[in-house]
């Protein structure tokens, strides 16, 4: 496989190839405590930059502490990343297994990225995102905290997460600079078609979670599988994959993975190339 025919993009002052790694499934079960065995863990995210992959999503919130105490533990040289952007994320609390609870409270979202550059083991977080809009906080406050990271030095870009075209537009006109957003988004579930196209159109980064999800078209004699036909050895999977990289040049999939060859079939997405009537049957099939 080559990651560079994924295409590049530029994310925490770097190029990077915009088929990435989402590091959250390294953790247990409901994305809560360590994974089972720590050793496959560490090896996913070894392989994945053997691979080619210079972009890495996680979040404090996985473990929590989990995906990026792992991180640090696989790839950090002794002073960095190489050529790897790390991006995190922070503003959600953990109170047990898929429990997930937004806190925007300027203090909390400070203590995140001060605890995320210490496990991380860096001086400067490439790319920290708002995990979740606190709706019992003021936004405007939120975003006058994400200002103020990138003030003081503590993140070189700021993104957002699940949110719409009004909270990107709210939050550049808070003299936030957005360089990504991140919703979920995939070949079955479009409900961000006009957040995808506004990000294409300012520059940001639309990073997709879930996106390998196809819902039904991956169904028997579905879409997917009457595309595939013309793809041999092709997954549904891959195809998903690479329907949204087609889709706009500002996608960043970060399809997620515990397993080294789950993860290999993954990032192979990078070489599939759907033609025009493909992309348009598959798009117009969702």
């Amino acid at each position: 496989m080559t990651l560079s025919n994924s295409g590049s993009i530029d994310l925490g002052g770097r190029s990077v190839h915009r088929l990435g790694y989402g590091a959250m499934r390294i953790t247990g079960p409901g994305i809560w405590g360590p994974p089972a065995d720590l050793d496959s863990a560490r090896a996913v995210l070894r392989r994945a930059v053997e691979l080619g992959v210079t972009f890495i999503d996680t979040a404090d919130s996985y473990g929590p502490d989990v995906s990026e105490n792992l991180i640090r533990e696989a790839l950090h040289d002794g002073t960095g990343y190489d050529d790897v952007v790390i991006a995190t994320k922070g503003g959600f609390t953990r109170h047990g297994p898929n429990i997930w609870r937004a806190v925007g409270n300027p203090d909390y979202l400070r203590q995140c990225i001060l605890m995320s550059l210490r496990r991380l083991g860096v001086e400067q977080i490439d790319l920290w995102q708002l995990h979740r809009i606190d709706p019992s906080t003021p936004r405007s406050d939120q975003f006058a905290a994400l200002r103020a990271f990138l003030d003081e030095g503590l993140a070189k870009q700021v993104g957002l997460s699940e949110v719409s075209v009004d909270d990107v537009k709210a939050a550049q006109d808070a003299g936030v600079p957005v360089a990504s957003v991140q919703n979920r988004y995939n070949l079955g579930d479009r409900r961000a078609e006009d957040l995808v196209d506004y990000c294409e159109s300012q520059g940001i980064a639309f990073i997709p979670w879930a996106p390998v999800d196809a819902g039904s078209l991956a169904r028997p004699g579905g879409p997917l599988e009457k595309v595939a036909a013309n793809h041999p050895g092709v997954s549904s999977g891959q195809l998903a994959l690479a329907w949204l990289l087609q889709r706009s040049p500002v996608m960043v999939p970060i399809p997620g993975t515990s397993s080294v060859k789950h993860l290999e079939e993954n990032l192979a997405a990078a070489d599939v190339k759907l033609t025009d009537e493909e992309f348009e049957a598959l798009a117009n099939a969702a």
